[in-house]
């Protein structure tokens, strides 16, 4: 039988990871930023919710949770966290890059597991005290405005984008849901499947833009195409589950260009995949 979320003591889970959860239907998911971090892409400084923001989500499942988390280390960061993990029973699903050119390079760890949500995040804290991921809450406060046309953006990817931390971030649902160890992942987004893009203002009407697509095997290479020849490089291209139905491939790019035209060639990428737009 499916566990209920109320079963679940998750003001222990909120304690156990020093920090309060976003909650999006039976979804609790926490951020990890990196904000101790100074990263340089292109000459591009990146905000942590355009391109460094670890999490870690739970999802009532099978008497106890599923989670699910994408962890952002350094190079040096990633066998002391991935021994922790290993150690405290949590599976290691992917280790890659998601971007290019980064100074200082960063990796991302994707982690998942079933069973008790308050041992799992006592594992995920554990293993993230063998980073320097600061692990005291992020500071609140109202993100800084977003400098670009908004309205505009949201016109041409089709979906309602939202400011996180001074990145404009879209997340458009597939059409077909998704399932991981014969659970439905939804809500999409906080589950890390939706197609995510994120705009970070760099001046002048212009955006560093990055994120991934969420694609099955027909889709990548029309999207692979139709980012490419938009001026839109592609950095990475893998998968980041184990036993997702359907088989999925996450495909990252990036650039810095004018906005408006960045947010036309994504939205034609976004038309060579099945996904839910407005």
């Amino acid at each position: 039988m499916a566990a209920r979320s109320q079963e679940i003591d998750w003001q222990k889970v909120d304690e156990t990871l020093g920090r309060k959860a976003a909650v999006s239907g039976d979804v609790h998911r926490y951020g990890f930023p990196r904000t101790d971090l100074s990263v340089t892409l292109d000459s591009v400084v990146i905000k942590p919710a355009l391109a460094l923001g670890g999490w870690v989500a739970f999802k009532p499942a099978h008497g106890g949770a599923m989670a699910m988390g994408d962890l952002v280390l350094l190079e040096t960061e990633i066998n002391p966290v991935m021994l922790k993990l290993i150690e405290g029973g949590l599976e290691i699903t992917a280790v890659h890059n998601h971007v290019l050119r980064a100074s200082p390079a960063t990796f991302y760890m994707h982690v998942g597991g079933h069973g008790d949500p308050v041992k799992m995040a006592a594992v995920i804290r554990d293993a993230l005290s063998a980073s320097k991921t600061p692990l005291t809450a992020p500071a609140g406060g109202a993100p800084p405005p977003i400098d670009l046309d908004t309205a505009q953006l949201d016109q041409i990817i089709g979906a309602k984008g939202q400011n996180n931390g001074g990145v404009y971030q879209f997340a458009v649902p597939r059409r077909d849901p998704i399932s991981e160890g014969g659970m439905q992942l939804a809500p999409v987004g906080p589950m890390g499947v939706a197609e995510a893009i994120g705009f970070q203002p760099t001046g002048a009407g212009k955006a560093a833009t990055t994120g991934d697509f969420v694609l099955t095997a027909d889709e990548v290479n029309p999207v692979i195409r139709a980012l490419r020849s938009n001026g839109i490089e592609v950095t990475a291209l893998h998968s980041h589950m184990l036993d997702e139905q359907p088989r999925l491939f996450f495909c990252h790019f990036w650039a810095n260009d004018d906005a408006v035209k960045l947010a036309k060639g994504l939205r034609a990428a976004l038309d060579k995949a099945a996904v839910a737009l407005n």
